[in-house]
């Protein structure tokens, strides 16, 4: 039976991210993924926002040309209001290159990452090994189970298994309620002269609650819509191909594949009880996603910088006290404005009432505000306080 520091249970960016930093720590790092390969199964569109780009090493040759203009629709998909920034603002990434990228990155540092692992659930106490009790600093040691495969003993576990965790639930952490469920389809486009541009259709009889929106990286399009599928008339895949049918700033298509991603999304922000003795959650699974945009790359990345700290020391300290510095509460103390307008766009449920919005997002206090939202430098969350505490920094120096 293998045995490791850390078992991070999930082979996407946070998960990735994650294990790498704490390989680098020089802690046994496994990282496993039920799927075969991770250009599969994929359920993000990949879109890089600038502050994510300025802070994280992304490979340049994995990103698209940047998109400086953001075309918001309202339901009757007339006269849209254009915003543009005087810098690039979003970038969207080749993801089945980017995660290969930060797998490498992980191996690299030391980690193990093993595909084609079903994770079955835990179970947390002391073994006997030749009448001994193994117990390791920073707890009792936690075995994983897996479909078809032997089990992994750990130290720590990193739930990095996606909105609807499983490691979550069985380690007795917060798990997430509140989601929007999205669809998309991308496809190769033929190439244009026009520089892409962002065109978000805000429409409750597609997109209840969220949106719908065409963006594209320079080779491929991405289309997709999102929304609370209580409302969801039909469901989300005819919700995407009534809106695929005539969605504005759609480049023409290209032959070749067409790829379908999708899956939950959780709006309801950062969950309060993250961390315990046998482990502490990361990206989708600790709600690592701005409750009022849905982007979850930079949050997922920020989240991994601080996981990676708090888990390092703790398992170098046996210190449970530490596992404190990795508090949700806090953490969503900074976001509640996020979450009020959340509340409010998911109850513009009336094309009308969206409608009637857009009189106010035309003037020059509505454009700023929605400038503000999109191209904004601040972060969510913001851990870098939490970062920069002694104890933390003190036990990765010495770890």
């Amino acid at each position: 039976m293998q045995t490791v520091d850390v078992l991070v249970v999930g082979a996407g960016l946070a998960g990735l991210r994650t294990a790498r930093l704490l390989a680098e720590r020089d802690l046994r790092v496994l990282v496993v993924d039920r799927r075969k390969s991770l250009s599969v199964g994929m359920r993000t569109t990949g879109i890089f926002v600038r502050r994510t780009l300025d802070d994280f090493d992304l490979p340049e040759h994995l990103l698209g040309p940047g998109i400086r203009d953001v075309l918001l629709y309202p339901p009757s998909r007339r006269s849209p209001v254009r915003l543009t920034s005087e810098r690039d603002e979003f970038r969207v990434a080749d993801m089945g290159g980017v995660y290969e990228h930060t797998r490498r990155a992980a191996e690299s540092a030391g980690a193990q990452v093993l595909m084609g692992r079903r994770y079955a659930g835990v179970s947390v106490g002391p073994r006997s090994r030749g009448g001994v009790a193994a117990r390791f600093v920073g707890g009792e040691p936690v075995l994983a189970h897996f479909v078809d495969a032997e089990p992994v003993e750990a130290r720590f576990v990193v739930g990095a298994d996606g909105a609807r965790s499983r490691v979550a639930r069985d380690l007795g952490l917060d798990v997430n309620r509140r989601f929007l469920i999205g669809a998309e389809v991308v496809h190769p486009i033929v190439a244009g002269a026009d520089a892409p541009a962002f065109h978000c259709v805000l429409d409750p009889r597609i997109a209840p609650g969220y949106l719908g929106w065409v963006v594209d990286d320079g080779h491929e399009a991405h289309v997709g819509v999102a929304g609370y599928a209580g409302a969801m008339r039909g469901g989300v895949r005819r919700a995407l191909d009534a809106f695929v049918a005539d969605a504005p700033g759609y480049p023409a298509p290209a032959a070749g594949p067409v790829e379908r991603r999708g899956g939950p999304i959780p709006v309801g922000g950062v969950l309060r009880r993250l961390a315990c003795p046998g482990g502490l959650l990361v990206g989708d699974a600790a709600g690592a996603v701005s409750p009022l945009t849905a982007g979850g790359l930079d949050p997922c990345l920020r989240m991994a910088e601080l996981a990676a700290a708090v888990a390092a020391t703790y398992l170098r300290t046996g210190d449970q006290r530490v596992l404190g510095r990795y508090d949700g509460g806090a953490l969503r103390s900074r976001f509640r404005g996020r979450l009020l307008s959340r509340r409010v766009f998911g109850g513009l449920r009336s094309p009308g009432a969206v409608e009637a919005a857009f009189g106010v997002l035309r003037g020059r206090a509505g454009r700023a505000a929605a400038a503000r939202v999109l191209f904004g430098d601040g972060s969510f969350p913001d851990v870098r306080a939490r970062l920069a505490d002694p104890e933390l920094r003190k036990g990765l120096i010495q770890g």
